[in-house]
């Protein structure tokens, strides 16, 4: 399938999962309604909050994923479940922090768990770690669907080029990226940031991001859908609510035959490796 219609969810989700996931559901609703082949959701769709651990769940297995696996299956769509805490037996404390793609089946395609955190000491000595409340992941993810490969990444990822290169090398055509991007940064740096990765690889990138007061922030929403020329194709306001475009995997081709970046690389002089 070389088009097909993607969504992007904007939320404004709290600490009340329930409530959180009801209006997810009821977005995925209205998405599929839209005509929509994929749905993706934002970073901790289903909880914010300062009790990361306990909320914790299996993937899959869990009561979210159990969930959204059934609404897949139901709307007969592929649904990126933009990102949950996800249990860690070998350091309880510090669940990941995982985005999960499900097939239309019902069935987990694909995961990954952020490589980043957001580990930073500012100039004016506020420190933000969020490593110590959130274990990195350990791989990249490029997820084979009928609708082409897909690149996975979760906010601050967005900052850090290579690996969206690497991804692009893998095959991906479209990267989805669900976020909890701040308004401090967002306001300029988001839209940049997304612009940037699709021009440098010539691909798609969905960007559903949280929006609304959270417990240490406030999200910037705006969230984005950006083709491979870098022109941005949809745009949220500044509500919760559900955006649509088409995804056109020939224009891909078509841009990638115009500017020949992938292609006139020189990796006889510098490389990128997954380790």
């Amino acid at each position: 399938m070389t088009k097909f219609i993607a969504a992007a969810v904007q939320m404004d989700s709290q600490d009340d999962k329930m409530a959180n996931l009801a209006a997810a559901e009821r977005y995925i609703r209205e998405a599929a309604a839209r005509g929509a082949r994929l749905v993706v959701l934002p970073e901790s769709m289903n909880y914010i909050g300062r009790d990361m651990a306990q909320e914790a769940e299996a993937i899959p297995g869990g009561p979210t994923f159990q969930r959204l696996s059934g609404l897949a299956r139901e709307l007969d769509l592929w649904l990126e479940a933009g990102s949950i805490y996800e249990s860690n037996p070998e350091d309880p404390a510090r669940p990941f922090n995982t985005t999960f793609l499900i097939c239309p089946d019902g069935t987990l395609a694909a995961k990954y768990a952020k490589l980043h955190p957001f580990d930073v000491v500012l100039p004016n000595g506020v420190t933000s770690r969020e490593s110590d409340r959130v274990c990195p992941g350990k791989k990249l993810t490029v997820a084979e669907t009928d609708l082409g490969k897909v690149g996975l990444g979760i906010c601050y990822d967005i900052r850090f080029g290579e690996m969206f290169r690497i991804m692009a090398l893998e095959g991906a055509k479209l990267f989805a990226v669900p976020a909890n991007f701040t308004v401090n940064t967002g306001k300029d740096h988001w839209e940049v940031l997304l612009r940037a990765r699709a021009i440098e690889n010539e691909c798609y990138v969905i960007a559903p991001n949280q929006m609304g007061k959270k417990p240490r922030f406030t999200a910037y929403g705006n969230s984005l859908m950006v083709d491979p020329w870098g022109t941005v194709i949809a745009r949220a306001s500044d509500k919760p609510g559900v955006i649509t475009a088409e995804i056109d995997l020939d224009y891909v081709t078509k841009v990638r035959q115009s500017t020949f970046t992938l292609d006139n690389r020189r990796p006889d002089v510098y490389q990128l490796r997954k380790l």
